[in-house]
C-alpha cells in the first residue's frame, strides 16, 4: 500500500532521514518508535506531502506520490493527531464530520458522524457538546471516529495514547486494533509507547540517527537488542 525508497531529508547540514526503505502492505498495521529527533515525524510528514524529501521516493500502489496521484491518496488517508486536535468552534459531530461536510449537506453528514461515533464508544448525546466539555479521553475518541469517518484505506496514528491514564490509554489501543482488523485499512502508528506497540502493531521499525535501526514483527521485539532501551519500561519524553 506504502512504499518508501531511498528517502533522504536534511535540515541545515542535520540529516534527520539517511536513507529509509520500507513498505507497508494492504491492512498491515506498523508501529514506529525511536527516541525524540530520530526522525518519525518528519518520515510522517514526508509521505503526506508537508514534508519534501531531498531524495528518494513515496510510492502508494505501487505509483510514486506527485501532484498527479496525491488528490486521490489525500482523499483516501485518516489521521488521529497527537492531542486530537479538535476544532474547537465545531461540534463534536462536526468534528467528526469535518471531510464529509465538504461534499455533501449536514442533514446527511451528520447520521454518518453518529455512526463512527458510535463505533468508538461516544453516544449522541456527546454530538452537540462542544471540544472544551470532553475529557481527554473523549476527545481521543472523537479524534478517531474523525479520522475513520470517510471509510479511509490508510490510516496515520500520532502519539494516540499520549496525556492518557493506562487504563483511557489501553482502551484506546483496543480501539484502534479493532478498527484496524474490522475495515482492512493499513495503519502507521508513532509512538513511544511499547504497550500501544504491542497492542496495536503487527510490525515493528526502529528509527535511529536517521536510519532504520531494527525492523521486524512485534512478536520478535523481546529478543532484539537494538530494542533493549524501549522494552519493559514507557521510555517517557522520548516519543
Amino acid at each position: 500500500m506504502i512504499e518508501i525508497r531511498g528517502l533522504h531529508k536534511s535540515f541545515g547540514t542535520r540529516a534527520v532521514l539517511a536513507g529509509i526503505d520500507l513498505a507497508v502492505g494492504q491492512g498491515e498495521s506498523l508501529c514506529v518508535i525511536g527516541q525524540s529527533g530520530m526522525g518519525k515525524s518528519v518520515l510522517l510528514k514526508c509521505i503526506l506531502g508537508l514534508e519534501a524529501p531531498d531524495a528518494g521516493q513515496v510510492l502508494w500502489q505501487g505509483r510514486p506520490l506527485d501532484q498527479a496521484t496525491r488528490p486521490a491518496f489525500m482523499a483516501r488517508f485518516g489521521m488521529l493527531f497527537q492531542g486530537a486536535a479538535l476544532f474547537d468552534s465545531l461540534s463534536v459531530w462536526q468534528n467528526v464530520a469535518f471531510r464529509l461536510r465538504q461534499r455533501m449537506p449536514d442533514h446527511k453528514a451528520r447520521p454518518i458522524a453518529l455512526e463512527k461515533m458510535a463505533r468508538v464508544g461516544l453516544g449522541p448525546e456527546t454530538a452537540d457538546l462542544m471540544p472544551a466539555q470532553l475529557s481527554g479521553g473523549m476527545a481521543k475518541r472523537a479524534g478517531l471516529a474523525r479520522a475513520i469517518a470517510d471509510d479511509p484505506e490508510v490510516i496515520f496514528f500520532d502519539e494516540p495514547t499520549t496525556g492518557l491514564d493506562p487504563i483511557r490509554a489501553a482502551r484506546i489501543n483496543a480501539l484502534i486494533r479493532s478498527i484496524v482488523t474490522e475495515t482492512g485499512a493499513t495503519a502507521i502508528t508513532i509512538t513511544h509507547d511499547m504497550d500501544s506497540v504491542r497492542a496495536i502493531g503487527d510490525r515493528v521499525m526502529l528509527l535511529q540517527d536517521g536510519r532504520l535501526a531494527w525492523e521486524g514483527p512485534v512478536a520478535a521485539m523481546e529478543g532484539a537488542a537494538p530494542l533493549a532501551g524501549f522494552l519493559g519500561h514507557d521510555p517517557a519524553g522520548q516519543g
